[in-house]
């Protein structure tokens, strides 16, 4: 039998007896949003019901089995056992009420569909494209990737430019014939 008691701002508190496992499974929902964490602990088989007692921090429960009393710590979203010496005098209880099973896990999201390839970007005489990297403006031409380094091992000379002044320059130039930037 799975029981389950509301622990106040959204937060619900799930506990499970499945043979010698005590299942844990505290959730916290808000507009938009749902967290959930979720343990378990050998116990043994409940012989009772448990018990929720409210602390400073959050809550302890106390699970009656067969090998003596077991308690456990759930403050927020963290659980974890503790020894009866742990556990404050003045507690107040909090009631459980039973349910038919322990939540699901919420359902994930689909994959994200592969994006399109990217059309050129043009802009005055300017224009990008992806795929490959190349981009044009005027008579410049620059190119990155696979199709870039096929293509300049082609027979075709490309044009070069003087890096300080962009003026086009031969490939056996040792200085721009504008600026007279040295080239090699």
């Amino acid at each position: 039998m799975t029981y389950m008691c509301d622990l106040g701002a959204g937060h619900r508190l799930y506990l499970d007896n499945q043979g010698m496992q005590t299942l844990v499974t505290v959730i916290a929902s808000s507009p938009g949003q749902q967290q959930q964490s979720s343990n378990s602990w050998e116990t043994g088989s409940w012989s009772s019901a448990p018990e929720v007692f409210a602390t400073g921090g959050g809550v302890v429960v106390k699970i009656k089995a067969s090998g003596g009393d077991r308690f456990l710590q759930v403050q927020g979203m963290q659980m974890g056992t503790v020894s009866s010496t742990n556990v404050p005098s003045q507690q107040q209880a909090i009631g459980l009420q039973t349910v038919e099973s322990m939540p699901n896990s919420p359902e994930t999201m689909k994959p994200m569909e592969p994006m399109k390839p990217m059309e050129p970007m043009k802009m005055g005489n300017m224009e990008m494209s992806f795929s490959p990297m190349e981009m044009k403006m005027g008579n410049m031409n620059l190119k990155m990737g696979s199709a870039a380094s096929s293509e300049s091992s082609s027979t075709t000379p490309q044009p070069r430019f003087c890096s300080q002044c962009g003026t086009a320059i031969k490939a056996d130039d040792r200085f721009c014939s504008s600026c007279g930037h040295r080239l090699r």
